[in-house]
Protein backbone atom coordinates (compact mmCIF):
# COMPACT_ATOMS: atom_id res chain seq x y z
CA UNK A 1 0.00 0.00 0.00
CA UNK A 2 1.32 3.31 -1.07
CA UNK A 3 0.05 6.81 -1.30
CA UNK A 4 -0.86 8.72 -4.45
CA UNK A 5 2.14 9.47 -6.56
CA UNK A 6 1.62 13.16 -6.47
CA UNK A 7 1.61 13.26 -2.62
CA UNK A 8 3.73 16.03 -0.90
CA UNK A 9 5.64 15.10 1.35
CA UNK A 10 7.29 17.65 3.94
CA UNK A 11 8.21 19.23 6.78
CA UNK A 12 7.64 22.61 8.26
CA UNK A 13 8.97 25.29 10.67
CA UNK A 14 8.48 28.80 11.66
CA UNK A 15 10.78 31.95 11.49
CA UNK A 16 10.63 32.59 15.53
CA UNK A 17 11.37 29.42 16.09
CA UNK A 18 14.03 28.75 14.55
CA UNK A 19 15.94 32.24 12.97
CA UNK A 20 17.31 34.01 15.87
CA UNK A 21 19.24 36.85 14.73
CA UNK A 22 16.73 38.67 16.20
CA UNK A 23 18.07 42.26 15.97
CA UNK A 24 20.77 41.92 13.05
CA UNK A 25 20.22 43.17 9.34
CA UNK A 26 17.97 45.88 10.44
CA UNK A 27 15.23 43.12 11.88
CA UNK A 28 13.02 45.07 14.00
CA UNK A 29 10.91 43.53 16.94
CA UNK A 30 7.78 41.35 17.06
CA UNK A 31 5.69 40.89 19.99
CA UNK A 32 7.94 37.56 21.00
CA UNK A 33 11.26 39.55 20.58
CA UNK A 34 9.55 42.20 23.45
CA UNK A 35 7.66 39.94 25.91
CA UNK A 36 9.87 36.97 26.14
CA UNK A 37 12.01 39.70 27.86
CA UNK A 38 9.75 39.78 30.67
CA UNK A 39 9.89 37.45 33.33
CA UNK A 40 7.56 34.70 33.78
CA UNK A 41 6.10 33.80 30.50
CA UNK A 42 8.06 31.56 29.04
CA UNK A 43 10.02 28.30 30.59
CA UNK A 44 13.66 28.97 32.16
CA UNK A 45 12.96 32.87 31.40
CA UNK A 46 14.31 31.81 27.62
CA UNK A 47 13.52 33.28 24.30
CA UNK A 48 13.71 32.85 20.07
CA UNK A 49 16.94 35.50 20.50
CA UNK A 50 19.22 32.77 18.96
CA UNK A 51 17.00 29.31 18.86
CA UNK A 52 18.61 27.26 16.21
CA UNK A 53 20.67 30.03 14.67
CA UNK A 54 19.06 29.07 11.45
CA UNK A 55 19.30 32.81 10.02
CA UNK A 56 23.26 32.06 9.62
CA UNK A 57 23.31 28.25 9.01
CA UNK A 58 20.26 27.79 6.42
CA UNK A 59 22.59 26.66 3.52
CA UNK A 60 23.49 23.85 5.95
CA UNK A 61 20.18 23.37 6.97
CA UNK A 62 18.88 22.97 3.35
CA UNK A 63 22.03 20.68 3.04
CA UNK A 64 20.70 18.42 5.69
CA UNK A 65 16.96 18.49 4.40
CA UNK A 66 18.44 17.52 1.06
CA UNK A 67 19.72 14.53 2.91
CA UNK A 68 17.16 13.29 4.23
CA UNK A 69 15.18 13.68 0.70
CA UNK A 70 12.60 16.46 1.98
CA UNK A 71 10.95 17.23 -0.98
CA UNK A 72 8.79 19.94 0.47
CA UNK A 73 9.56 22.85 3.12
CA UNK A 74 6.94 24.63 4.73
CA UNK A 75 8.44 27.88 6.17
CA UNK A 76 7.41 31.56 7.91
CA UNK A 77 8.53 34.63 6.79
CA UNK A 78 9.18 37.09 9.58
CA UNK A 79 6.65 40.33 9.25
CA UNK A 80 9.52 42.64 10.90
CA UNK A 81 12.50 41.23 9.23
CA UNK A 82 10.80 42.52 5.77
CA UNK A 83 9.48 45.54 7.58
CA UNK A 84 11.06 46.43 10.56
CA UNK A 85 8.15 48.97 11.83
CA UNK A 86 5.91 46.49 10.39
CA UNK A 87 4.62 48.89 7.58
CA UNK A 88 6.68 51.83 5.87
CA UNK A 89 10.23 51.14 4.34
CA UNK A 90 11.88 48.08 3.26
CA UNK A 91 14.41 46.05 4.83
CA UNK A 92 16.52 44.74 1.82
CA UNK A 93 18.83 42.34 4.02
CA UNK A 94 15.29 40.78 5.47
CA UNK A 95 14.41 40.17 1.59
CA UNK A 96 17.17 38.79 0.40
CA UNK A 97 17.67 36.19 3.43
CA UNK A 98 14.47 34.62 2.46
CA UNK A 99 15.49 35.10 -1.77
CA UNK A 100 18.41 33.30 -0.80
CA UNK A 101 17.04 30.45 1.20
CA UNK A 102 14.30 29.88 -1.54
CA UNK A 103 17.29 29.84 -4.18
CA UNK A 104 18.70 27.11 -1.94
CA UNK A 105 16.00 25.11 -1.44
CA UNK A 106 14.87 25.00 -5.26
CA UNK A 107 18.69 24.17 -5.82
CA UNK A 108 18.25 21.08 -3.76
CA UNK A 109 15.51 19.71 -5.34
CA UNK A 110 12.85 20.84 -2.08
CA UNK A 111 9.65 22.74 -3.12
CA UNK A 112 9.35 25.96 -1.01
CA UNK A 113 5.71 26.51 0.70
CA UNK A 114 5.75 30.12 2.14
CA UNK A 115 3.42 30.67 5.45
CA UNK A 116 3.02 34.85 5.78
CA UNK A 117 2.27 34.84 9.62
CA UNK A 118 3.01 32.91 12.20
CA UNK A 119 2.95 34.42 15.90
CA UNK A 120 5.53 37.13 15.68
CA UNK A 121 3.73 40.41 15.03
CA UNK A 122 5.74 43.55 14.86
CA UNK A 123 5.82 45.08 18.22
CA UNK A 124 5.56 49.10 16.21
CA UNK A 125 2.03 47.63 15.00
CA UNK A 126 1.18 46.10 18.10
CA UNK A 127 1.93 49.83 20.13
CA UNK A 128 -0.99 51.26 17.43
CA UNK A 129 -3.31 48.58 18.04
CA UNK A 130 -2.56 45.44 16.37
CA UNK A 131 -5.45 42.75 15.05
CA UNK A 132 -7.87 45.70 17.11
CA UNK A 133 -6.66 48.72 14.58
CA UNK A 134 -8.96 48.52 11.73
CA UNK A 135 -6.10 48.96 9.69
CA UNK A 136 -4.73 46.00 10.88
CA UNK A 137 -5.70 43.87 7.49
CA UNK A 138 -4.62 46.56 5.06
CA UNK A 139 -0.74 46.21 7.31
CA UNK A 140 -1.10 42.52 6.36
CA UNK A 141 -2.00 42.86 2.84
CA UNK A 142 0.76 45.50 1.89
CA UNK A 143 3.45 43.52 3.38
CA UNK A 144 2.30 40.24 1.96
CA UNK A 145 2.25 42.50 -1.70
CA UNK A 146 6.05 42.81 -0.79
CA UNK A 147 6.78 39.34 0.05
CA UNK A 148 4.83 38.01 -3.52
CA UNK A 149 6.26 40.88 -5.37
CA UNK A 150 9.99 39.38 -4.27
CA UNK A 151 9.26 35.49 -4.32
CA UNK A 152 6.40 34.40 -6.20
CA UNK A 153 8.53 34.55 -9.61
CA UNK A 154 9.83 30.79 -7.74
CA UNK A 155 7.19 30.26 -5.04
CA UNK A 156 3.91 28.14 -6.13
CA UNK A 157 2.73 27.72 -2.21
CA UNK A 158 1.74 29.80 -0.20
CA UNK A 159 -0.02 30.12 3.28
CA UNK A 160 -1.53 33.10 4.28
CA UNK A 161 -2.05 32.89 8.65
CA UNK A 162 -0.85 29.92 10.60
CA UNK A 163 -3.42 28.95 13.50
CA UNK A 164 -5.45 31.54 14.29
CA UNK A 165 -7.16 29.83 16.83
CA UNK A 166 -3.65 29.51 18.16
CA UNK A 167 -1.87 33.18 18.53
CA UNK A 168 -5.68 34.58 19.37
CA UNK A 169 -7.09 32.10 21.71
CA UNK A 170 -3.64 31.66 23.54
CA UNK A 171 -1.81 35.25 22.66
CA UNK A 172 -5.28 37.47 23.69
CA UNK A 173 -8.16 35.54 25.19
CA UNK A 174 -5.75 32.94 28.19
CA UNK A 175 -2.94 35.10 28.06
CA UNK A 176 -0.31 32.12 27.78
CA UNK A 177 1.34 33.15 24.51
CA UNK A 178 2.99 36.60 23.45
CA UNK A 179 1.73 39.35 23.97
CA UNK A 180 0.13 37.12 26.84
CA UNK A 181 -3.53 39.25 27.36
CA UNK A 182 -6.61 38.77 28.10
CA UNK A 183 -8.98 40.18 26.16
CA UNK A 184 -13.05 40.46 26.76
CA UNK A 185 -15.08 38.18 23.88
CA UNK A 186 -16.01 41.73 22.01
CA UNK A 187 -12.09 42.44 21.42
CA UNK A 188 -11.20 39.04 20.68
CA UNK A 189 -14.38 39.36 18.14
CA UNK A 190 -13.35 42.33 16.20
CA UNK A 191 -9.56 41.18 16.52
CA UNK A 192 -10.78 37.62 14.39
CA UNK A 193 -12.56 39.67 11.87
CA UNK A 194 -9.89 42.05 11.20
CA UNK A 195 -7.42 38.39 10.94
CA UNK A 196 -10.02 37.08 8.76
CA UNK A 197 -10.33 39.82 6.75
CA UNK A 198 -6.19 39.84 6.59
CA UNK A 199 -6.26 36.47 5.41
CA UNK A 200 -8.65 37.20 2.03
CA UNK A 201 -7.18 40.71 1.21
CA UNK A 202 -3.76 38.78 1.25
CA UNK A 203 -5.22 35.97 -1.19
CA UNK A 204 -6.16 39.09 -3.02
CA UNK A 205 -2.85 40.27 -3.50
CA UNK A 206 -1.49 36.85 -4.24
CA UNK A 207 -3.94 35.96 -7.02
CA UNK A 208 -3.34 39.49 -8.22
CA UNK A 209 0.56 39.77 -8.27
CA UNK A 210 2.33 36.00 -8.55
CA UNK A 211 4.12 35.82 -10.91
CA UNK A 212 3.33 32.25 -11.18
CA UNK A 213 0.23 30.46 -10.68
CA UNK A 214 -0.31 30.31 -6.67
CA UNK A 215 -1.50 27.32 -4.91
CA UNK A 216 -2.87 29.46 -1.92
CA UNK A 217 -4.44 28.32 1.75
CA UNK A 218 -3.60 29.04 5.21
CA UNK A 219 -2.48 26.71 8.39
CA UNK A 220 -5.42 26.56 10.73
CA UNK A 221 -5.63 24.30 13.80
CA UNK A 222 -8.67 22.39 14.71
CA UNK A 223 -10.28 21.03 17.77
CA UNK A 224 -10.51 17.78 16.18
CA UNK A 225 -13.07 15.68 17.96
CA UNK A 226 -13.49 11.65 16.67
CA UNK A 227 -16.33 8.99 17.67
CA UNK A 228 -16.56 6.81 20.82
CA UNK A 229 -17.46 4.10 18.56
CA UNK A 230 -18.81 3.42 14.35
CA UNK A 231 -22.40 4.17 14.93
CA UNK A 232 -23.78 6.38 12.76
CA UNK A 233 -25.09 8.19 16.50
CA UNK A 234 -21.79 8.39 17.56
CA UNK A 235 -20.11 9.74 14.11
CA UNK A 236 -22.84 12.43 14.06
CA UNK A 237 -22.08 13.45 17.69
CA UNK A 238 -18.34 13.85 16.93
CA UNK A 239 -19.05 15.87 13.65
CA UNK A 240 -21.02 18.20 15.61
CA UNK A 241 -18.74 18.42 18.62
CA UNK A 242 -16.04 19.07 15.66
CA UNK A 243 -17.88 22.62 14.62
CA UNK A 244 -19.68 23.48 17.77
CA UNK A 245 -19.56 27.25 19.01
CA UNK A 246 -19.17 28.31 22.38
CA UNK A 247 -19.04 31.68 23.83
CA UNK A 248 -16.38 30.45 26.61
CA UNK A 249 -14.10 29.02 23.50
CA UNK A 250 -15.25 30.88 20.31
CA UNK A 251 -12.24 31.91 19.56
CA UNK A 252 -10.23 28.57 19.08
CA UNK A 253 -13.33 27.00 17.36
CA UNK A 254 -12.88 25.56 13.98
CA UNK A 255 -16.21 26.40 12.37
CA UNK A 256 -15.35 30.54 13.96
CA UNK A 257 -12.68 30.75 11.07
CA UNK A 258 -13.31 28.45 8.73
CA UNK A 259 -17.46 28.41 7.98
CA UNK A 260 -16.43 32.90 6.83
CA UNK A 261 -14.03 31.50 4.15
CA UNK A 262 -15.75 28.38 2.90
CA UNK A 263 -19.47 29.22 3.30
CA UNK A 264 -19.51 33.22 3.40
CA UNK A 265 -21.02 33.26 7.06
CA UNK A 266 -20.19 32.88 10.63
CA UNK A 267 -21.80 30.29 12.62
CA UNK A 268 -25.86 31.34 12.60
CA UNK A 269 -25.20 29.76 16.77
CA UNK A 270 -22.54 33.11 17.07
CA UNK A 271 -24.67 35.31 16.64
CA UNK A 272 -26.92 34.15 19.13
CA UNK A 273 -24.62 33.55 21.33
CA UNK A 274 -22.08 36.32 21.14
CA UNK A 275 -25.15 39.20 20.44
CA UNK A 276 -23.83 42.43 20.81
CA UNK A 277 -19.87 41.30 20.79
CA UNK A 278 -20.07 40.30 17.25
CA UNK A 279 -17.68 41.97 15.37
CA UNK A 280 -18.57 45.01 12.85
CA UNK A 281 -19.08 43.95 9.93
CA UNK A 282 -18.89 45.97 6.95
CA UNK A 283 -20.17 45.76 3.27
CA UNK A 284 -17.80 43.54 1.18
CA UNK A 285 -16.01 42.46 4.34
CA UNK A 286 -17.44 38.64 4.05
CA UNK A 287 -17.17 38.47 0.32
CA UNK A 288 -13.38 39.63 0.66
CA UNK A 289 -12.75 37.08 3.39
CA UNK A 290 -14.17 34.36 1.38
CA UNK A 291 -11.78 34.65 -1.86
CA UNK A 292 -11.66 31.29 -3.03
CA UNK A 293 -8.66 29.26 -1.84
CA UNK A 294 -7.30 26.06 -3.40
CA UNK A 295 -7.04 23.99 0.02
CA UNK A 296 -7.49 23.88 3.60
CA UNK A 297 -4.37 23.21 5.38
CA UNK A 298 -4.59 22.18 9.51
CA UNK A 299 -2.46 21.25 11.75
CA UNK A 300 -3.78 18.03 13.67
CA UNK A 301 -2.06 16.84 16.92
CA UNK A 302 -4.66 15.24 18.97
CA UNK A 303 -8.37 14.42 18.91
CA UNK A 304 -10.19 15.69 21.65
CA UNK A 305 -13.45 14.32 23.31
CA UNK A 306 -16.35 15.03 25.34
CA UNK A 307 -15.81 16.12 28.84
CA UNK A 308 -16.03 13.47 31.89
CA UNK A 309 -17.30 14.69 35.17
CA UNK A 310 -14.97 12.07 36.07
CA UNK A 311 -12.08 14.02 34.41
CA UNK A 312 -11.37 11.66 31.93
CA UNK A 313 -12.50 11.44 28.26
CA UNK A 314 -12.26 8.14 26.26
CA UNK A 315 -9.29 9.80 24.73
CA UNK A 316 -7.51 11.58 27.55
CA UNK A 317 -8.11 8.39 30.14
CA UNK A 318 -6.28 7.30 33.15
CA UNK A 319 -2.83 5.97 31.86
CA UNK A 320 -3.34 6.70 27.97
CA UNK A 321 -0.06 7.52 25.81
CA UNK A 322 0.99 10.88 26.09
CA UNK A 323 3.37 13.21 24.12
CA UNK A 324 6.21 15.38 26.02
CA UNK A 325 3.45 18.11 25.62
CA UNK A 326 1.00 15.97 27.91
CA UNK A 327 -1.32 15.55 24.63
CA UNK A 328 -2.57 12.17 24.22
CA UNK A 329 -1.62 10.16 21.52
CA UNK A 330 -5.14 9.31 19.11
CA UNK A 331 -4.00 8.61 15.61
CA UNK A 332 -7.41 8.35 14.57
CA UNK A 333 -7.28 12.48 15.16
CA UNK A 334 -5.83 11.81 11.04
CA UNK A 335 -8.47 9.87 10.00
CA UNK A 336 -11.52 12.14 11.42
CA UNK A 337 -9.68 15.62 11.03
CA UNK A 338 -9.31 15.25 7.56
CA UNK A 339 -13.03 13.68 6.73
CA UNK A 340 -15.01 16.05 8.87
CA UNK A 341 -13.15 18.73 6.94
CA UNK A 342 -13.20 17.73 3.31
CA UNK A 343 -16.78 17.04 3.61
CA UNK A 344 -18.17 20.53 5.26
CA UNK A 345 -15.49 22.55 3.45
CA UNK A 346 -15.29 20.28 0.07
CA UNK A 347 -11.28 21.71 -0.76
CA UNK A 348 -8.24 19.23 -0.49
CA UNK A 349 -6.75 18.76 2.84
CA UNK A 350 -2.88 19.58 3.60
CA UNK A 351 -1.46 18.25 6.87
CA UNK A 352 0.43 21.49 7.33
CA UNK A 353 1.91 20.10 10.89
CA UNK A 354 1.73 16.56 12.91
CA UNK A 355 4.58 15.51 15.17
CA UNK A 356 5.17 14.90 18.52
CA UNK A 357 7.78 16.33 21.49
CA UNK A 358 9.65 13.09 22.89
CA UNK A 359 12.56 13.41 25.66
CA UNK A 360 15.19 13.07 23.30
CA UNK A 361 19.10 13.24 23.56
CA UNK A 362 22.47 12.37 22.18
CA UNK A 363 23.41 8.67 23.40
CA UNK A 364 26.61 7.00 23.92
CA UNK A 365 26.60 5.97 20.43
CA UNK A 366 26.44 9.28 19.16
CA UNK A 367 23.10 8.76 17.86
CA UNK A 368 19.51 10.05 18.10
CA UNK A 369 17.12 7.19 19.34
CA UNK A 370 13.50 7.87 19.47
CA UNK A 371 11.64 4.54 18.49
CA UNK A 372 8.22 6.53 20.28
CA UNK A 373 8.23 9.61 17.22
CA UNK A 374 8.61 6.72 14.70
CA UNK A 375 5.96 4.86 16.26
CA UNK A 376 3.71 7.43 16.08
CA UNK A 377 4.19 8.89 12.83
CA UNK A 378 3.44 5.06 11.64
CA UNK A 379 0.35 5.35 13.22
CA UNK A 380 -0.97 8.68 12.51
CA UNK A 381 -0.13 8.13 8.78
CA UNK A 382 -1.62 4.89 8.50
CA UNK A 383 -4.73 6.54 9.42
CA UNK A 384 -4.55 9.48 7.39
CA UNK A 385 -3.95 6.58 4.55
CA UNK A 386 -7.54 5.22 5.78
CA UNK A 387 -9.33 8.46 5.35
CA UNK A 388 -7.43 8.99 1.38
CA UNK A 389 -9.01 5.10 0.96
CA UNK A 390 -12.05 6.49 2.40
CA UNK A 391 -12.63 8.98 0.00
CA UNK A 392 -10.94 11.99 1.38
CA UNK A 393 -8.60 14.33 -0.67
CA UNK A 394 -5.34 14.63 1.21
CA UNK A 395 -3.05 16.41 -0.92
CA UNK A 396 0.20 16.29 1.08
CA UNK A 397 1.89 15.59 4.82
CA UNK A 398 4.34 18.06 6.59
CA UNK A 399 5.64 16.85 9.57
CA UNK A 400 6.54 19.19 12.16
CA UNK A 401 9.32 19.98 12.60
CA UNK A 402 11.97 19.52 10.41
CA UNK A 403 14.41 20.58 13.99
CA UNK A 404 14.09 20.56 17.41
CA UNK A 405 13.26 24.63 18.25
CA UNK A 406 11.94 27.22 20.58
CA UNK A 407 8.45 25.96 21.63
CA UNK A 408 6.95 29.43 22.36
CA UNK A 409 6.12 29.53 26.13
CA UNK A 410 7.81 26.15 27.18
CA UNK A 411 10.76 26.85 25.61
CA UNK A 412 13.54 24.73 24.30
CA UNK A 413 12.76 22.10 26.80
CA UNK A 414 10.03 19.82 24.04
CA UNK A 415 11.67 18.48 21.11
CA UNK A 416 9.68 18.32 18.11
CA UNK A 417 12.38 18.04 15.21
CA UNK A 418 13.42 14.74 13.03
CA UNK A 419 16.46 16.99 14.00
CA UNK A 420 17.92 16.96 17.29
CA UNK A 421 19.83 20.67 17.59
CA UNK A 422 22.66 21.45 20.73
CA UNK A 423 21.49 24.94 21.57
CA UNK A 424 25.15 25.16 23.27
CA UNK A 425 26.81 24.14 19.94
CA UNK A 426 24.32 24.60 17.00
CA UNK A 427 25.24 21.43 15.81
CA UNK A 428 22.59 18.90 14.45
CA UNK A 429 21.65 15.43 14.41
CA UNK A 430 19.59 13.06 12.13
CA UNK A 431 17.74 11.26 14.43
CA UNK A 432 16.18 8.06 13.98
CA UNK A 433 13.09 9.44 12.92
CA UNK A 434 14.25 11.54 10.37
CA UNK A 435 15.85 8.71 8.58
CA UNK A 436 12.78 7.02 8.75
CA UNK A 437 11.02 9.41 7.58
CA UNK A 438 13.12 9.13 4.84
CA UNK A 439 12.24 5.64 4.19
CA UNK A 440 8.78 6.91 3.99
CA UNK A 441 9.48 9.52 1.33
CA UNK A 442 11.48 7.17 -0.61
CA UNK A 443 9.00 4.62 -0.64
CA UNK A 444 6.07 6.96 -1.11
CA UNK A 445 4.36 5.87 2.29
CA UNK A 446 5.14 1.57 2.08
CA UNK A 447 7.19 2.23 4.97
CA UNK A 448 4.62 2.93 7.64
CA UNK A 449 3.19 -0.91 7.13
CA UNK A 450 5.89 -1.81 8.82
CA UNK A 451 6.00 -3.17 11.99
CA UNK A 452 9.50 -2.91 12.66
Amino acid sequence: MQFPKQFLWGTASASYQIEGAYLEDGKGLNIWDAYCQESGHVAHGENGNVACDHYHLFREDVKMMQKMGIRYYRFSISWNRILPNGIGEVNQKGLQFYSDLVDALLEADITPMITLFHWDYPYALHQRGGWLNPESSDWFANYAKIVVDALSDRVTYWMTINEPQVFIGCGYAIGKFAPFQTLPPKDLAQMSHNVLLAHGKAVKVIRESAKRPPQVGFAFSTPCCTPTDDSPLAVEIARQKSFAFTRERFAFETSWWADPIFLGDYPEEAYDILKSDMPQIQAGDMELISQPVDFYGVNIYYSMAAENPNGYTENDYIGCPRTQMGWPVTPEALYWGPKFLYERYGKPILISENGMASHDWVQLDGKVHDPARIDYMKRYLRELHRAMEDGTNVMGYLYWSIMDNFEWADGYDKRFGLVYVDYQTQERTIKDSGYFYQNVIETNGKAIFSNT
